[in-house]
């Protein structure tokens, strides 16, 4: 070994010293300056931990000045090295090693081999197949949908993955209660942002619903939505606080009267917002209401905007072209036009219907095939549908999977302590809210019925809900420590965790709680569908409060009929209230999207009864009855059936489904999380079936590991599981724990350097193999989705001593039983011996893989010009009949085509992993 003054070496017993120069060379010493971190070390020649570093051709090397160049030629003079190569302007140029930047970072795996450091085997395989998931990721179909804790409704995946993959989507979802607007908003929102589209959003919802979102968000799609509220802005001082977060979560009502507040929100960059309740958005063309104002202003400033509501046109076709117009104000510009469009919608469902009855209308459009079969007329008219890409809407009639509604009602005497108690509505609705203890609990008759058929009622679960915190904790004290029931109390005052508990508790099938009692607002967010008794130890005076209450227990997938029990004191508010909800709503048998509308127009009727019942009640219940009859049917003959097909296309969606259920059922997923905790030091054990306990340990190879808490996660592979069980973590290729697992691999060294021996017969000893893998290295806005088209696509391949490739006689998993460990020292002696072959066949091995590429990426820029511009056409000639197709995602669209062609031309091969193998 020779060294000079000047040269480059690093040491492999501290790779951190960064690249060291060679400044006195003596007899039998030599000193070495590690200018990175300003030390000088003082080596024996014999045993010098040093290595000398020289980079190859197709390296990326920086020099101290800062300037990086592309390794063309190497080379040498006087024993320094020259590196000639091409800086980002492609101009030519040549530095001396001496010049090369301190902080060089050793993470080639050419580079770590060559320079004794590697890992173990089992490192290498873990690399290898995160290369390959991470592959499979972006070329699959449903990527971005496989991560969310929801059920697989067709309905739901359709749209997400419908909308989701628009660019800046703007879309009306609108479907009836019960069918899952919001986890249809989380689906899309997550696909945007799991695929770059998206970065910053903004989710403005009524104050009452901020926590179920901010829970809703959480569990269900593991999307950390910061809370803004009044507290939160007066902490944050310096600079517009509407920037200090990527996901903000805020209420409509956070800028009334705050033009400072709105201006900010304005003046802050958003990709996405979402409006829940846009129907409460009030507008007329001469005096629009201020929160409209400022949605109609966020909506002119993002790219994209979901606008969620259960009533569409309920409140009048004004209204509905107000939300219409919030989306495209190019497309809805004039009301009239609108309304005029609007009539024509129903003649295209007829149409539909029609050609479904195996009759082809005379009257058939212009650039309509007459030969065509049924389902390609229909899919053509559906195209051309007016509002059909901006506005979706499932119904619960065209929605299979909900149960029956049966109402128990169980009247009581009222107490002569509440007879005194009851002067307003509020009391009277809730009349043991004046005391300020739980002596209410001894003579309120609702307790003792509640204990007695919560009894009659074991072993089934019940869930029991009431209006306010205090009420929900003294009756969940009373039914644990006096009646002997299992219970768990569900309120706004206990933490998320401790929440978790409760839930969990109560979904415990065998030692859990009978009884679950929640305040209104605990009931949010969470759904029981294994429980099938509802109780409603009060009532609210909001029928959409009422409708979510019973929508814990009435959603798709409950197995039983929704058994309603209503206790009530007779000859109060309470009895008044009840009677107008079943007699005069309806409300207890069937949902109604236009309940708050109806409570709205009958509001001070009502309010005057609920005081004190007189004789113009029961008129009072058949006016609310045949309004309530009469609003159904219009809504119902209202509905744009047409616009409902386009909303939910089964075969598509089932095609989805299964496809997500194909990944989810496979053993890859948990034996993968398991190699990777075992790198990592994490520890597992086995909690129950597809079911896993990880705890950190004091071996951890980092000092984090995502989404592991410091008492341990407890995560579950199964669906169903992870539904009912919403205190275990919900794993998924997409769940972010194994989004950052597998970045650290990826954007780390482990794993990339390896050496090891294998026995073959036939097979001289001493024969060397080197086993390497490249993947494409695409540099490209995400937003671009470029691998879509042009994914990892990792290359195997396995050089043998004349450089011949046998990675298909030898797979990589066969390799992985065989290959045996080396001991370090033993292993650096074989690297300083095989330099310049491990040299040779590398350039062998990247010859190969280059010829592949060139295949790879004129294969990519085909598929992607093949995908994209059948997309653009097909857009194009539909705008010709459609105006709801917006010129912006024509012009995205040339932009995308033309900036893909560019990047994947660009591509370039990234050697990620490689393996030395000598025979033995």
């Amino acid at each position: 070994m020779e060294y000079i003054i000047g040269q480059r070496w690093v040491s492999h017993a501290d790779a951190q010293l960064g690249l060291g120069v060679i400044v006195e060379i003596e007899q039998r010493r030599v000193t070495v300056n590690f200018p990175a971190v300003g030390e000088e070390r003082t080596y024996a020649i014999d045993g010098a931990p040093l290595t000398r570093l020289r980079f190859q051709e197709g390296d990326h090397i920086a020099t101290v000045s800062g300037v990086e160049l592309v390794v063309t030629r190497v080379d040498e003079h006087q024993g320094l090295l020259l590196y000639t190569g091409t800086d980002h302007h492609d101009a030519e140029l040549t530095v001396s090693e001496l010049e090369l930047d301190a902080y060089v970072q050793l993470t080639t795996p050419q580079q770590r081999l060559l320079n004794g450091h590697f890992d173990k085997n089992s490192d290498f395989a873990l690399r290898v197949a995160t290369f390959d998931y991470l592959d499979r990721q972006q070329r699959s179909p449903v990527r971005g949908l496989m991560g969310s804790r929801t059920s697989l409704l067709p309905h739901q995946v359709y749209i997400a993955n419908e909308v989701g993959q628009r660019f800046a989507p703007r879309v009306l979802l609108a479907d009836e209660v019960g069918l899952g607007k919001t986890i249809e908003a989380g689906m899309i929102m997550h696909q945007q942002l799991l695929s770059g589209r998206a970065s910053r959003v903004l989710v403005l919802v009524p104050e009452t619903l901020l926590h179920q979102w901010l829970v809703e968000m959480l569990r269900r799609f593991n999307l950390h939505f910061a809370l803004f509220d009044d507290e939160r802005l007066a902490e944050i001082d310096a600079g517009n606080p509407f920037e200090a977060e990527q996901l903000l979560l805020c209420s409509t009502s956070l800028f009334a009267g705050q033009p400072e507040r709105r201006e900010q929100v304005l003046a802050a960059p958003w990709d996405l917002v979402v409006v829940d309740e846009a129907h409460h958005l009030e507008w007329s063309a001469e005096a629009p209401s201020e929160e409209y104002q400022l949605v109609e202003s966020l909506a002119g400033n993002s790219a994209g905007l979901l606008l969620l509501t259960a009533t569409p046109e309920q409140v009048g076709q004004a209204s509905h072209f107000a939300r219409l117009r919030l989306l495209d104000p190019s497309r809805f510009h004039d009301l009239e036009q609108f309304a005029a469009e609007e009539s024509q919608y129903h003649r295209w469902s007829d149409m539909a219907q029609q050609i479904e009855a195996g009759e082809i209308p005379g009257d058939l459009p212009e650039g309509l095939d007459r030969n065509a079969e049924p389902a390609q007329l229909i899919e053509q008219i559906l195209d051309r549908h007016g509002t059909g890409r901006v506005l979706f809407r499932n119904t619960r009639a065209a929605v299979s999977g909900f149960p029956q509604r049966l109402l128990h009602r169980h009247p009581l005497p009222c107490p002569e302590e509440y007879r005194f108690s009851s002067v307003d509505v509020d009391s009277g609705l809730h009349p043991e809210l004046p005391y300020h203890d739980d002596s209410w609990l001894a003579f309120d008759p609702r307790v003792n019925w509640l204990e007695q058929t919560l009894k009659q009622l074991r072993p089934a679960k019940a869930l029991v809900i009431c209006a306010n915190a205090d009420t929900a904790v003294a009756l969940e004290h009373h039914l644990h420590l006096r009646a002997g029931i299992r219970s768990a109390a569900f309120y706004e005052g206990l933490s998320i965790i401790e929440r978790d508990r409760a839930a969990a508790y109560f979904a415990d099938e065998v030692n859990g709680a009978q009884t679950l009692v929640c305040s209104e607002i605990g009931s949010e967010g969470r759904n029981f569908q294994f429980a099938h008794h509802l109780i409603l130890f009060d009532l609210p005076l909001n029928p959409d409060l009422l409708e979510q209450r019973i929508g814990r227990l009435d959603r798709i997938g409950q197995q039983h009929d929704v058994e309603i029990h209503v206790p009530y004191l007779e000859g109060t508010a309470q009895e008044t209230l009840l009677d107008w909800y079943e007699r005069g709503l309806d409300a207890f048998s069937e949902s109604c999207s236009a309940g708050y509308m109806i409570f709205q127009r009958f509001r001070e009727a009502l309010l005057g009864h609920l005081e004190q019942r007189g004789e113009g009640f029961e008129a009072l219940l058949s006016e609310t009855a045949e309004f309530t009859v009469q609003t159904r049917l219009e809504l119902r003959e209202g509905q744009d059936r047409l616009l409902e097909r386009n909303s939910c296309k089964p075969d598509a969606a089932n095609a989805l489904i299964d496809a997500i259920s194909e990944r989810e059922n496979s053993d890859e997923l948990q034996e993968y999380l398991e190699a990777l905790c075992e790198a990592f030091g994490v520890d597992t054990e086995f909690h129950s079936e597809h079911t896993l306990i990880l705890r950190p340990s004091e071996h951890m190879l980092t000092g984090h590991f995502p989404y592991l808490r410091d008492e341990g996660t407890t995560v579950t592979f199964d669906r169903d599981k992870g539904l009912a069980r919403e205190d275990l973590a919900f794993l998924t290729w997409e769940h972010p724990m194994l989004v950052e697992a597998m970045d650290m691999v990826h954007s780390t060294e482990l794993g990339n350097a390896a050496i090891g021996t294998i026995k073959l017969k036939g097979i001289a000893p001493g024969t060397m193999m080197l086993e390497c893998l490249f993947t494409v290295n695409c540099v490209a806005p995400k937003e671009l989705q470029v691998e879509r088209f042009l994914p990892l696509s990792p290359t195997r391949l396995l050089v043998d001593a004349r450089g011949k490739d046998l990675a298909h006689l030898v797979p990589h998993t066969r390799l992985n039983e065989l290959v045996e460990r080396v001991k370090k020292p033993v292993a650096l002696a074989i690297i300083k011996q095989v330099q310049k072959e491990v040299d040779a066949k590398m350039l062998l091995a990247t010859r190969q893989a280059e010829t592949r590429l060139s295949d790879l990426l004129s294969e990519a820029e085909a598929e992607m010009r093949a995908q994209l511009g059948a997309e653009r056409e097909r857009l194009a000639a539909l705008q010709k009949v459609n105006p709801s197709i917006r010129q912006e995602e024509l012009d995205h669209l040339d932009y995308r085509i033309e900036e893909c062609a560019i990047h994947i031309r660009h591509a370039s091969l990234q050697l990620q992993a490689l393996r030395l193998i000598l025979t033995t």
